[in-house]
């Protein structure tokens, strides 16, 4: 066949057949490959390669936000729902209820912050409803009004970050969710913002007696913890500072009342903080009612319990303010009966953060508290696994050898030694045996390490430690792969290996208390107590160092310096 011939055949199979030529100069040679016009589909091919995995982050307050900075998002599919599209400052919510702050200086949108990050995060306005661990799926559902459709829908996903919050503990105290403001998030901030100046404005009405003034001013704040005291030095601030100046009248009728169940406000601070908080307190005349339990609100009266002597007393009221610690949300009380764990008044995690019975679920912040396994539960397991030679007994090599490992996956065996002034294990071995030589047997092993677990401590749910477990949390996804083959976790004692990573640990870097007046104290690593005036201003420093954006950090400082030329304002906007 001529090459003419042979093209010309060509022509006439292309015409009917639709076929695709590739030429291969090289060797000379046609190719010819045919596209069926029966319309079968093409193979798809994922210019990506594998699919990755999904995660899915409930929240974004403190534990979402850390999380979501340091992640590298582009190993996973990520997508983050929350109703709030914005994260907020906390500490400085106290400082925006009186205008030292405004709210948009504390803020800063979500989607500015994802959009900083490696890889595409999505990111949807809506709330979660409920949980379905079983499929891996959670539905929401969004809140905003006059939607156009139904706004409901669900996420699939491999793994589940839940960094919901919590709300406020009422106690089921009667009239606290009618007639109670809270301070937990910015809308509560501003709420009480122009319930304040509602307040001076309606004392100064020419149709008010001085009776129902005094009661219009009585301020109570209910909680006597960093929140509420910090409110309350605010409040006596923003009263003496600004408002006595535009509401003359009302100068002798104002009173700040702080009310508190235990014995001392700021009870989990060094108790030298506590007492310089309460002397301050009485210097400034803001009156400190401690060992009282409130048992009723309504719109003027708060009707208080003396815990002494049984006493019930009603006091009128023109706000209060409720802080007294928090609760969990419904959702995660639904989560928590479908998992097992009804019984607990929070959501248990491990010490990598995972969920206890599910082994794709991470919980973090408020939600969520970590259960420390107690060393006497694996003593005997220990003692096994450090017993090489079977003997029976331990030498203090092979005590040194696992006490190593015991520090990482217990941590309560540390704090055990600092409390007990041990330097190291091999004085720990000297104070149970009194000589170095000697060997140990499972009973003595036992005894050494057998007060351990009383330094167990639940976390405090503050906002350094929902960053922290954020952070870390973080740390663990970006090197998942990596820790497959190269775990760097503490032994295993129940079975062979080593953990894939190490176990969350908490770092205390101290906690400040502004306490009015330009005053503040401190409790820092160390044991070192600071209180007074240049404490404050090592809390504006601190404060500013961490808000989460240059922009915030510029908006707060503006806001300080505003106040300190202009004072405080007042307007009802």
């Amino acid at each position: 066949m001529t090459v003419a011939s042979f093209f010309k055949r060509a022509s006439r199979v292309l015409s009917s057949s639709r076929f695709l030529l590739v030429c291969t100069l090289s060797g000379g040679g046609v190719v010819a490959f045919s596209e069926s016009q029966t319309g079968a589909e093409r193979p798809s091919i994922e210019a990506n390669g594998p699919s990755k995995k999904k995660v899915v982050v409930l929240g974004t307050g403190w534990a979402a936000t850390s999380f979501l900075k340091d992640l590298d998002a582009s190993l996973y599919d990520v997508q983050v729902v929350s109703p709030r599209n914005y994260f907020a400052f906390t500490p400085l919510l106290p400082s925006v209820t009186c205008g030292t702050v405004e709210a948009r200086s504390i803020v800063e949108p979500v989607r500015n912050i994802i959009k900083k990050r490696k890889g595409e995060i999505n990111f949807w306005e809506a709330e979660c409803v409920k949980i379905d661990s079983s499929n891996k799926k959670v539905f929401c559902r969004s809140n905003i009004d006059n939607l156009v459709g139904s706004g409901e829908f669900s996420l699939d996903y491999d793994f589940l970050v839940v960094a919901v919050g919590a709300q406020v503990n009422t106690f089921n105290t009667p009239g606290v969710k009618e007639n109670c403001h809270f301070l937990k998030d910015v809308e509560d901030a501003q709420k009480i913002r122009l319930s304040v100046i509602d307040c001076f404005e309606k004392a100064v009405l020419p149709s008010i007696t001085d009776e129902e003034r005094r009661s219009i001013l009585h301020f109570v704040v209910v909680g006597g913890g960093p929140t509420g005291v910090e409110f309350a030095a605010e409040l006596h601030d923003y009263v003496l500072e600004d408002l006595i100046k535009l509401y003359p009248t009302a100068k002798d009728k104002v009173k700040i009342t702080l009310i508190q169940s235990g014995d001392h406000i700021l009870n989990m601070f060094d108790e030298r903080i506590s007492s310089f908080a309460e002397q301050k307190f009485t210097r400034d005349g803001i009156e400190v009612e401690t060992g009282c339990r409130v048992v009723g609100v309504d719109d003027k009266v708060i009707t208080m319990k003396t815990k002494s002597t049984g006493d019930i007393c009603s006091v009128p009221h023109g706000l209060v303010v409720w802080s007294t610690g928090i609760s969990t949300l419904p959702v995660i009380r639904d989560f928590m009966k479908e998992i097992g764990q009804a019984e607990r008044h929070v959501l248990a995690t491990n010490e990598w953060l995972r969920v206890k019975g599910r082994e794709d679920v991470y919980a973090i912040g408020d939600c969520s508290s970590i259960t420390q396994r107690k060393i006497m539960d694996d003593i005997t397991t220990i003692f096994e696994a450090a017993d090489k030679n079977k003997s029976g007994t331990l030498t203090i090599e092979e005590f040194q050898e696992v006490m190593d490992d015991i520090i990482l996956r217990y941590p309560q065996v540390e704090h055990y030694l600092k409390q007990k002034h041990l330097r190291d294990f091999s004085t720990l071995w000297k104070d149970l045996q009194g000589n170095e030589s000697k060997e140990i047997d499972v009973e003595a092993f036992k005894l050494a390490l057998s007060h351990a677990d009383s330094q167990v401590k639940s976390l405090p749910a503050t906002a350094q430690v929902a960053a922290q477990q954020g952070a870390y949390l973080a740390r663990c996804f970006n090197h998942r792969d990596h820790a497959e083959e190269h775990p760097e976790g503490p032994r295993r004692f129940s079975g062979s290996g080593r953990h894939k990573f190490l176990p969350f640990r908490y770092k205390h870097f101290g906690q400040f208390a502004p306490l009015g007046g330009e005053q503040a104290a401190a409790e820092l690593p160390g044991d070192w107590v600071s209180m007074g005036h240049s404490t404050q201003w090592l809390w504006y420093s601190v404060y500013a160092s961490k808000q989460v954006s240059w922009r915030t950090r510029v908006l707060v400082m503006s806001d300080w310096t505003r106040r300190f030329i202009f004072g405080r304002d007042s307007s009802r906007v």
